[in-house]
């Protein structure tokens, strides 16, 4: 698949936020925007860059009714010498297919979709932010069009990709996080939709958050949805524990997203020499470890934080609190090195960086 992207440029350009440190995340979205439309007849058709507007959609589409949809969450990051890049994106756009096999969607070659992520950043390279910790969020994501009430998967879609300058996703940046261990709601099942990134999961998710937030907590730690007793994930990330010096996170069992942090948080562990195990872990074990002072860290890992070390865990009415509040070392050396790598501060000894320009 190599279609030729036409672009229409706007005639309304919209003011560059001047203040970067104000930036706030996923509020603020660019000039344009891809498109890209599905039908049965044609497979994926028409690429196109247009400026950012409202879409027309039908009160019938099935997304409206049946949830058939996915997305992804990547960055364009602005290097210390001005160039724009992206991280391992080639993986993001796999995962896509990943969800799209879940949710029934037509599949789309991942190195047509990384040229036209390619396309659009480039075209709004300018909103780039260069200041510490600011990134060009990037957003595709794919939704049934039909116009029809009948479950059924769709016959057409449309695939979009939209971005949106952005600061820290947490604004206390590396202050480690209070985290509330969810007990009564469950996120997924294996079976279900875990693994993939789609809507339904985080819409699952909000009345865990809301509680977590009115308790005073900032994310929600899932459980399994049999048991309630292995560790699955935070709300936005995946979750590693550092048990008597080897680096702890749940196996990908099927009901939990595969994070490319999460890869890349293993990956450079490895590379370190340091002892990776994936596998199931209770909450229970998480506990009583750490009252015996043998969980040293404990953080959380994804495109929107990178890294975000954990404080405080509260379960069944007792909390336990994490490296006297502060971040680990472990922690703030894979939040400097990822991040190095992303803003070209050092090497990239795993080819993991794209050039847009």
């Amino acid at each position: 698949m190599d279609q030729k992207i036409t672009i229409t440029m706007s005639e309304n350009l919209k003011p560059k936020p001047a203040d970067e440190s104000s930036l706030g995340f996923g509020r603020i979205f660019t000039d344009h925007m891809f498109v890209m439309d599905y039908a049965e007849d044609k497979g994926w058709y028409d690429p196109r860059i247009e400026p950012y507007s409202p879409i027309s959609i039908d009160p019938s589409s099935m997304i409206l009714h049946y949830g058939q949809a996915i997305f992804e969450g990547m960055k364009a990051y602005r290097t210390t010498d001005g160039s724009v890049v992206l991280f391992r994106p080639i993986e993001n756009m796999r995962r896509i297919n990943v969800s799209n096999n879940r949710m029934v969607i037509p599949q789309i070659d991942p190195e047509y979709m990384v040229k036209c992520v390619k396309a659009l950043v480039e075209l709004e390279k300018d909103w780039v932010p260069s200041s510490t910790g600011t990134s060009l969020y990037i957003r595709p994501f794919i939704f049934a069009t039909d116009t029809f009430l009948g479950v059924r998967p769709s016959k057409t879609y449309k695939f979009m990709v939209i971005l949106s300058p952005s600061g820290p996703y947490y604004p206390q940046g590396l202050d480690p996080v209070k985290i509330y261990v969810e007990q009564e709601y469950v996120r997924a099942v294996v079976g279900g939709t875990g693994f993939a990134k789609t809507p339904g999961n985080y819409a699952a998710s909000l009345a865990s958050q809301a509680k977590a937030y009115e308790s005073g907590y900032v994310q929600v730690l899932w459980l399994d949805g049999v048991e309630r007793k292995y560790i699955e994930e935070v709300g936005s990330m995946n979750v590693f524990f550092v048990i008597d010096g080897k680096l702890v996170t749940p196996s990908l069992d099927g009901s939990t997203l595969p994070g490319i942090t999460r890869k890349t948080v293993i990956e450079l562990a490895r590379s370190w020499g340091i002892d990776v195990e994936e596998r199931r872990i209770s909450i229970d074990e998480v506990f009583t470890k750490a009252l015996d002072g043998r969980v040293s860290e404990v953080f959380g890992s994804g495109t929107a934080a990178v890294i975000s070390p954990v404080g405080e865990l509260f379960w069944n009415s007792k909390k336990v609190i994490f490296n006297d509040n502060k971040i680990g070392n472990l922690s703030q050396k894979l939040y400097s090195t990822i991040t190095g790598i992303q803003y070209g501060l050092i090497p990239d000894e795993f080819n993991w960086i794209e050039k847009v320009v």
